[in-house]
């Protein structure tokens, strides 16, 4: 890619002189007050100090606005909307509600900066002396690259923020269009996994959050686990279970749970798991536990199975008591059902839940 500001402007028009009124710089002021400025005697324009930065063979500007500005001078090009040259997504009204409801909670931080080309009609000038960026308010003064949602969000907010952003000059749609693609696909999302395993020190989880965290750990550290040396807590890792598939699982029958310690509720999943894996054993298929479809509704299918050992064995729910009512379950079964090749965890269950079904007669249950 071209310097974008030193490139030539091809269909883009020359930022225009800056009116001398502009050139006088502005009094000085206490930092918290100088983040933004509007230039006297000309309301059609703003100025706000801004920094040059060089990034290899690019540059761009960084600087800080509010909120309510940014709305004002900021659009998008949907593709939907623009099929020729536009290539941002459509706006999502309730992501940029979420936003504005996380700012105005008082609690809502969000640094990262919003990436925007200016265009023709921003008549964008920078007075290297003063380090001082000028543009027009016009609705279409920037093009975003990135971050339509917080835009929008922070202009639904109650209040005004002050937001970091960087600005592109002189950029062609073409590189505008590359800049998007490099911003989308370069970057690396955080592993849910790692956001559910340091969510604890952000103090902010749930009760319900609060047990799945404590019996992932106990399954996770406890020697006495059938799942121990099984579980990644803060990635995703082949052969190994994580914790959003965990937490996925056990949310699933949460209902089963109310009211118990994580202590209660690892010792009797505990026991389940490990009569699933004797049986999943005698198909020769126990590193099997680990695919996220086959766990996932073998703890669907928990309820099912406590069901029949509270109602035989008066709720002593242990491992030979699942083994009890799981064994002629897993008998039934072929290798290849566990799991089937492409087959979603729900379907799975399904197809499980049956199998147990059928093996369950009046006879074996009154004389048990």
């Amino acid at each position: 890619m071209e310097n974008p500001i030193d490139a030539p402007p091809s269909d883009r028009a020359e930022p225009s002189e800056v009116e001398p009124a502009l050139e006088a710089a502005l009094p000085s002021q206490r930092d918290d007050e100088t983040d933004f400025q509007r230039p006297p005697g000309d309301a059609r324009l703003a100025k706000a100090p801004a920094l040059l930065v060089t990034q290899g063979k690019h540059r761009f500007y960084t600087l800080v606005l509010p909120s309510d500005l940014l709305a004002a001078t900021c659009t998008v090009e949907a593709r939907l909307d623009n099929p020729i040259d536009g290539f941002q997504r459509l706006l999502d009204k309730k992501r940029a509600r979420e936003i504005a409801d996380y700012i105005d909670s008082g609690f809502g931080s969000v640094p990262s900066a919003i990436i925007l080309s200016a265009q023709p009609r921003a008549q964008l000038h920078f007075d290297r002396q003063s380090g001082e960026l000028t543009f027009r308010k016009d609705p279409r003064s920037f093009l975003i690259i990135d971050g339509q949602h917080r835009v929008y969000g922070f202009n639904l907010a109650a209040k005004s923020v002050k937001v970091p952003v960087v600005v592109y000059n002189r950029l062609t749609r073409a590189q505008e269009c590359q800049l998007f693609v490099d911003i989308n696909t370069k970057q690396r999302p955080v592993p849910p996994e790692l956001l559910l395993d340091i969510r604890r020190l952000s103090e902010s989880e749930t009760e319900a959050e609060a047990l799945l965290h404590n019996v992932f750990d106990l399954f996770s550290n406890d020697e006495k686990s059938v799942l121990a040396g099984l579980l990644s807590p803060s990635e995703r890792r082949k052969g190994k279970i994580s914790r959003v598939t965990f937490n996925a699982a056990l949310k699933s029958i949460d209902k089963a749970f109310v009211d118990a310690s994580p202590q209660d509720v690892y010792q009797v999943l505990n026991a389940y798991l490990r009569a699933c894996l004797n049986g999943l054993r005698y198909h020769g298929a126990e590193a099997n536990i680990v695919n996220p479809a086959l766990f996932k509704a073998l703890i669907l299918l928990f309820a099912n199975v406590a069901e029949r050992v509270s109602d035989r064995y008066g709720g002593r729910y242990t491992t030979q008591n699942f083994e009890d009512i799981l064994g002629p379950f897993f008998r039934k079964l072929k290798k290849n059902e566990l799991p089937k090749p492409a087959t979603g965890h729900l379907a799975l269950y399904e197809n499980y839940r049956k199998t147990l079904s059928s093996g369950f007669s009046l006879k074996q249950w009154l004389f048990a």
